[in-house]
Formats: structure tokens, sequence, C-alpha cells
């Protein structure tokens, strides 16, 4: 057992000599490659480059309003008699019964016409000019913010507006323009007059927009009311029940009171 022990360790001792010493404590044959560290740091992978969103470009911001009504609005008749506006139709559900109460007090009114219900319904828009209405564009869509966004943009929406309106009623002029909300800039008023039509405003406003009673409306307008005022109503855009029952008492007033007559 001695003489194993001596020779194995004289065996190592060969070994080492003919070799070198492996990393791990493993003796290497002589010519066996070994290993290196390198010196030289790892080069990083690359970072994947985001792929690219298809989204569209932003829209420039909204001009502000200005802090009071541009000049050059149609505020007043200008003469004693007042005028009526019906806005946001046409409305199959509204538009007919108010044009039937007209017809009975034998006064005629301004019908200020959403693009996109003129084209839904383009019977009602020729009955309002067969019986003897004057027309309005109101807008594509009734969009408040109209007056605010590009004048390419409020161009297009006028002019849309108006073809549609006169394609249903031929020959039929679109006399004004009334801006959703009253919420006029300068450029939509510039825009509304270099299509021929005039800026129209309003002084009286019951907010029957706001389905007050009828009662409340019919009382809004008797007491706003002054010669030459253009009174603002609706006959679309939602339920106008109370509007439509305030309607004979508030014509049967202001016609007693000032007389109702068409904008000139």
């Amino acid at each position: 057992m001695q003489a194993r022990a001596v020779l194995a360790s004289v065996l190592a001792v060969v070994m080492a000599l003919a070799g070198c010493a492996h990393p791990d404590g493993i003796v290497a044959p002589v010519g066996a490659p070994q290993p290196v560290e390198s010196t030289t740091p790892p080069t990083p992978s690359p970072t994947p480059s985001p792929t690219p969103a298809h989204t569209k470009p932003p829209k420039p911001p909204l001009r502000p309003l200005p802090a009071k009504l541009p000049a050059g609005l149609r505020r007043s008749t200008g003469v004693r008699p007042v005028a009526l506006t019906f806005d946001d139709g046409p409305s199959p559900a509204w538009t007919p019964k108010v044009l039937d109460q007209l017809r009975a007090a034998r006064v005629t009114a301004t019908f200020c016409l959403v693009g996109h219900e003129a084209q839904r319904h383009p019977e009602l828009v020729r009955r309002i000019v067969r019986e003897g209405h004057q027309l309005c564009n109101h807008s594509w869509r009734h969009d408040l913010d109209l007056a605010r966004r590009p004048v390419a943009e409020i161009r297009a929406d006028l002019v849309r507006t108006n073809k549609v309106i006169q394609a249903a009623a031929p020959g039929a002029p679109v006399t004004f323009y009334r801006q959703p909300g009253g919420r006029w800039t300068p450029e939509v008023l510039a825009v509304a007059k270099e299509l021929g039509m005039h800026p129209l405003h309003w002084n009286v406003d019951p907010q029957d927009w706001d389905k007050p009673s009828a009662a409340t409306i019919t009382k809004r307008v008797h007491a706003a009311a002054r010669p030459g005022a253009i009174v603002l109503m609706h006959d679309g855009g939602g339920n106008r029940a109370a509007t439509l029952a305030a309607c004979p008492t508030v014509i049967a007033d202001l016609k007693r009171r000032f007389g109702i007559a068409q904008l000139r």
C-alpha cells in the first residue's frame, strides 16, 4: 500500500511537469487549448426600434372665443315687427306641427336647418319653402365649436349644408347663417358673408332647449320682447312639446304687441 502511494505521487509529478494545471485543478495534456480570459467588454445587443404607430396627425388647437360678440351680426329686424326663428330642425316629430301653428296664425318664420337633418327629411325643407318661410344654414351637425376651427373646415361645413338644403328645395335662397350656441368668431362670420349669407343672432332667448314648461317659455318671451326683436326657439334637437304648447300664446302675444314679419 505504501509503495502504491509513492508510485501515485511520482506519477502526478511527472504529469504536472509534462503539462499544465487546468483552472479547475484537472491536469490538461500538453498542447490542449487553454482558456483565455477576455479583456474586451461584451458588445451590448442593439435596442429594437419601436414600430411606428399609425396615428392621425394632431388637429390644430381651437382658436379662443372672443370676449364679446363680433360686429356685423343681425340682432334686430330693424323695424317694429318682431321675427320668429326656429332652430335645429327639420324634425318629423315637431316641425310639421310648428308649421301648422304658423299657418293657422298666418305668420311666417325663419327656419335654421341642420344639414344632416335636412338631408334626412328633404320633404320638410320643401314644405317650409312652399309655405313662405325663410331658410337659414345652422351647420352640418350643430357643431358648437365650428366657429373655432380652421377657416377651410368652417367653409366646407357651411357649403355642404347649403348644398343639401338647396338640393331639397332647388332655387330657394339660404339667406342666413346661425352659429350653433351663438358661439361666433370673426372667422365664421366672414365665411358666412363670403357665401352670401347674413350672420343671424337673436335678442330674445326663452331657453326652450332646456325644457322649461310652456308657461315659462311664454313668460320669458313676453318679458324680453321689444320692437324689432328676433326670438329664438327650437323645432328640433329634442323633445319640443313645451315649445309647441307655448307657440299659440307666444305668437298671439307678439302679433298683438308688435306684429310679426320676415327678416329683410
